[in-house]
Formats: C-alpha cells, sequence, structure tokens
C-alpha cells in the first residue's frame, strides 16, 4: 500500500486538525515546497486575513513539513480529511469532489508522486486574491481580522502570521508586513499587537 503525507507550509503545520491529527506517524521536516508561496489571498473564514498560498509570480520556495500518514490511510480518504480540514468540514461526512472547472475560489488537492522518497504527497490549492500585496494593505487585512470574530478564536491574520514564523517559515513579504502591523498598532512584537487589537475590539 503507497504511503500518504500531505504538505504543510502554513497553520496546518501546528494545527492539523481533530481528524488529520491522530493519524500521523511522522513528521518529515525541512522540505522545500516545489512551488512558491506569498501572502496572497484573503481568507473569507479567517474575517480576510492573509494567508500564504501558492502563486505563479513573487514569493519564494519556504521549508513546509510532510506530515506521515499511517499506513492505513488511502489516498482518497487522506484527500477527504485535507479538504474537510481545510474548508472547516471537519467531522462531517462530506468528500472531496474535485471541482470539473476550477475557479480561484475553488479548493483543489493536487498531489506529487514520490516527492522525497514519499509515495504520494498531497496538498491544497487555492488562487490568489489579493491585487495590492503591499505591506500597508496586508497589515490593514490582518488587524481588521483581529478585531473581528476571528480574533477571539485565535484564526486572525497575526495569529495566523506568528504561527508562520514559529514554522521558521519566510516569505519576501513577511518582514516588511509584520513591520507594518507594528507601526499601524504602535506596538513592539506581534503579540503586543494582537492583545491591541483585541482591546480595541471590546
Amino acid at each position: 500500500m503507497n504511503r500518504v503525507g500531505i504538505l504543510a507550509y502554513g497553520s496546518l503545520i501546528e494545527d492539523p486538525g481533530t481528524e488529520i491529527k491522530p493519524l500521523i506517524s511522522e513528521r518529515k521536516e525541512k522540505v522545500e515546497t516545489p512551488f512558491s508561496i506569498e501572502f496572497a489571498r484573503s481568507s473569507s473564514t479567517r474575517d480576510g486575513a492573509p494567508t500564504v498560498v501558492p502563486v505563479e509570480s513573487g514569493g519564494s520556495s519556504v521549508h513546509a513539513t510532510i506530515l506521515i500518514l499511517d499506513a492505513a490511510v488511502s489516498l482518497e480518504k487522506a484527500q477527504d480529511l485535507l479538504w474537510r480540514r481545510e474548508t472547516r468540514n471537519e467531522t462531517t461526512n462530506r468528500h472531496y469532489t474535485p471541482p470539473v472547472e476550477p475557479n480561484p475560489n475553488r479548493m483543489v488537492v493536487e498531489k506529487l508522486d514520490n516527492f522525497t522518497g514519499i509515495d504520494v504527497v498531497i496538498y491544497t490549492k487555492l488562487g490568489a486574491n489579493i491585487t495590492d500585496r503591499s505591506a500597508a494593505k496586508l497589515a490593514d487585512l490582518a488587524i481588521k481580522s483581529a478585531k473581528e470574530k476571528a480574533g477571539k478564536a485565535g484564526k486572525d491574520g497575526i495569529s495566523y502570521l506568528l504561527s508562520v514564523k514559529r514554522q521558521g517559515i519566510s516569505t519576501p513579504l513577511m518582514k516588511e508586513y509584520e513591520n507594518e502591523i507594528l507601526q499601524k498598532t504602535n506596538t513592539s512584537s506581534l503579540e503586543g499587537a494582537l492583545r491591541w487589537c483585541c482591546e480595541k475590539n471590546v
């Protein structure tokens, strides 16, 4: 039976979700993504927070982690689990169906064969929807999301940026993006910026 891995290069590393987490048998760290990623998508499930997605231009290859699943997990089941986690459908019986007509807002589960010695490695792909990728625009989106419900749930842009940083992931826009958040919130750390946003939301 082929071993299946999930290529994680964002919040999935720290938070694989309730369904995937117990099925992880091994983690393969510091694997270079075979594509470039950047903060290029405003996520509706995070109240508009910027998230990293594969991009055709800009961005860079980053260190990712492959979550290697138990040998009993089939490719089809892994695709379902990953799709459900990424679309907030965990613990449902919904299944992934490849879109007939892919568009930037339809999630696609892509696969890599024989990647880094693992039979099949899958990852999700969503289109970029932030046309103005300036640090100021990204910071505005992150701060706004932190003041919304996403901030209370830890699903906002600043919390997401903190998670990505903890994983040692770095994109070309990240440093300036972070500095812009600190400047706009008049704070000296992302943790402080998050507290500032929560106070403003009281």
